[in-house]
């Protein structure tokens, strides 16, 4: 039980990353569409700057001044994610994307590390991976 006059101990409780993107609608509507995302909010008219969230995740796209997008893949060829998100079941999200239609790089793999992952990239080329720890039957 906390003493009286404490504070809680400081968390960090949520990370948003944002993406840089010629056209945030399509950004968002892409993530609404194809990665089951909800449009939380546009900001200015026409938009430059958009909040889209699945459960506790959330991504903003801001409008890129050049209008090209940089996703890490680009600065770091093969290797580049642009956001680590940590799921409780790849092969239903694996299962939901695929019939939606989305660009799945990579489907459902056991790293050496002990992660289940699956890569996936958006309409700007951005990608997303999905993880768990290691099902017992993909161990």
């Amino acid at each position: 039980m906390q003493e009286s006059g404490q504070k809680p101990a400081l968390r960090l409780t949520m990370v948003s990353p944002q993406f840089i993107v010629p056209d945030v609608v399509a950004a968002a509507n892409y993530y609404r569409d194809v990665f089951g995302f909800r449009i939380l909010s546009y900001f200015l008219d026409p938009p430059v700057f958009a909040i889209v969230a699945r459960d506790a995740v959330e991504i903003h796209f801001g409008k890129a001044d050049n209008g090209t997008p940089c996703p890490n893949v680009v600065r770091r060829r093969g290797l580049g994610l642009d956001a680590y998100i940590w799921v409780n079941d790849l092969d239903a999200l694996h299962a939901e994307l695929k019939g939606r239609d989305a660009k799945i790089i990579e489907a459902p793999v056991v790293r050496v590390y002990k992660c289940y992952e699956m890569v996936v990239e958006d309409n700007f080329g951005f990608r997303l991976c999905f993880s768990m720890d290691c099902p017992e039957a993909a161990v």
